[in-house]
């Protein structure tokens, strides 16, 4: 899709579609009113016969409205105006997109982009609009050997700005809002990729073309290379595969000379049966999603390049297969990691820490300021918090405010949870330094205790996600999660790092001035 901003009115546009907003009580946002004024009130008559009463995310699809030059208008619901805050104005961008597609539309202006959002100025209204817009229209068909016809995207979508003064603070929203958005679908499509297909082999050739394409360094090790630097634990888990594991490491060197980087290391289980611990049958399918952590990190590495953003990123990937065999990791069993603590294994379906704990580990000799790790690691969080917010654990609580307010800015919510001493107790092992699991009670708290004994070099956070980074029932899929929260917050660090304010809005009028330029 070719997107577009400018500034203009919106009775003057000469589209297939122009969209406007209708809070609750029927009223009308500024360009909805223009339309109505010069159409002589016939917006106004339409909804009061009520077909349409501006409820959140409600559409209403209007063909030849008078004395305009655009085919169609579609009103979208806005809910009441006093409640309308960053999330209605997301859920409207969907449901405005959502409407789109099933109409024959190849051209549409949006007026949605000109709302006022309360501390969010137009270079953020244009970034979520952009993200929001694609996410919507992402589909994964690549092994269908008929594509769905029913939903079109497309062709162009202008988002209007109120103001030409608005349209380089447009453009950068754009800009930004591509960069995560293609990182959010790079995310997606391997995690909606088969076991069979997404192999640690594969996962760790798409980094690597990936990586080179946008011009940044990629090394990937093998099982050899990866048993040379005492990584045991790691390769415990890859034993009972026929496929050998992965250590992918990129760099990206946006930053000064010798400034310390960020790292991000994802969780990269191409398919978790639970190994020896064999998980249920049912619902297995999923955990092809395993390697979302992977995912995650390698989508946001690629949007931060894609963006350039202005520091040094590293993202180190453990990617491997959990599987059951003669010569798979037992319960039991003790191995060394690379730090040289040692793990007694009472579950092997607790495998994502001990491959995890490897990687954090190994990001020691890169002297990170951050080290964040990113992981569908444990059904307990999904317990804890649904399908909501991520599960955020740190050892310092800065940095856990950093990625919460990150998450909040662009709506890709997280949650501090405990990491109190107390919960290490239950990692104790009457035969090795820890276990792998410390039981039912707390599970992804207790998960997080044994990665944060492997974190204590560096600030560190983990993100457990588990019950955001795809979603079940007949819409299933990888959502991409949490690219936008960490885009965000790799952001606001630069921002720091060259002086600059966060970014968290700026004031903004919604009327735009006389003589702004029509769109085309």
């Amino acid at each position: 899709m070719e997107f577009n901003i400018k500034s203009g009115s919106p009775e003057k546009q000469r589209v297939a579609c122009v969209i406007v907003g209708v809070h609750e009580s029927r009223k009308l946002t500024f360009a909805a009113d223009l339309l109505d004024r010069i159409s002589n009130g016939f917006i106004s008559d339409v909804l009061r016969r009520g077909d349409m009463e501006g409820k959140l995310g409600s559409t209403l699809m209007l063909h030849a409205v008078p004395h305009t030059l655009c085919d169609r208008v579609l009103l979208v619901g806005l809910g009441k105006e006093r409640d309308f805050r960053a999330k209605e104005y997301r859920e409207a961008i969907r449901a405005s997109i959502r409407a789109l597609t099933q109409t024959s539309a190849n051209e549409a202006v949006s007026y949605l982009t000109e709302l006022t959002v309360k501390k969010h100025d137009v270079e953020w209204m244009v970034e979520q609009a952009t993200v929001i817009t694609l996410d919507a229209l992402y589909r994964f068909d690549r092994f269908k050997t008929r594509t769905d016809e029913a939903a079109r995207e497309p062709r162009k979508l202008t988002l209007a700005v109120p103001r030409r003064s608005d349209l380089a603070d447009g453009e950068k929203g754009l800009l930004r809002g591509l960069a995560i958005a293609n990182g959010m679908k790079f995310a997606k499509d391997l995690g909606n990729l088969p076991g069979n297909i997404c192999t640690p082999t594969y996962l760790a050739e798409e980094a690597r073309r990936m990586a080179e394409t946008l011009g940044a360094q990629a090394e990937i090790l093998d099982g050899a290379a990866i048993a040379e630097l005492g990584m045991h634990s790691f390769l415990s888990v890859a034993r009972g595969s026929t496929e050998d594991a992965r250590l992918i490491v990129l760099r990206y060197n946006g930053g000064r000379e010798g400034e310390r980087p960020v790292a991000l290391v994802g969780k990269g289980i191409t398919f978790d049966s639970g190994g020896i611990s064999l998980k249920p049958g049912e619902g297995m399918d999923e955990m092809k999603y395993d390697m979302c952590g992977a995912a995650t990190v390698l989508g946001t590495f690629r949007a931060a390049v894609e963006m350039k953003l202005p520091l040094n990123l590293i993202a180190i990937v453990p990617s491997c297969e959990n599987m059951p065999s003669g010569n798979a990791l037992k319960p039991g069993d003790i191995v060394t990691t690379m730090s040289g603590q040692t793990v007694e294994v009472l579950n092997t379906d607790a495998e994502g820490r001990l491959i995890l704990c490897d990687a954090l580990t190994y990001a020691e000799r890169f002297n990170p300021t951050t080290v964040i790790d990113v992981a569908t690691l444990t059904g307990a969080c999904v317990i804890a918090l649904g399908n909501v917010a991520t599960g955020l654990y740190s050892n310092q609580d800065g940095l856990a405010r950093e990625l919460i307010a990150a998450g909040e800015e662009v709506g890709d919510r997280a949650w501090h949870m405990p990491l109190w001493e107390e919960y290490q107790e239950l990692l104790k092992s009457p035969f090795a330094d820890m276990a792998n699991i410390g039981g039912r009670p707390g599970g992804s708290i207790t998960a997080a205790c044994f990665l944060s004994r492997f974190a204590k070099a560096y600030d560190w956070a983990h993100l457990d996600i588990a019950g955001t980074a795809w979603k079940g029932g007949k819409d299933k899929g990888a959502t991409g999660r949490p690219v936008p929260l960490l885009m965000q917050f790799l952001q606001d660090r630069a921002d720091i790092a060259l002086g600059n304010v966060v970014r968290r809005g700026r004031p903004r009028r919604e009327v735009p001035e006389a003589g702004d330029d029509d769109i085309e």
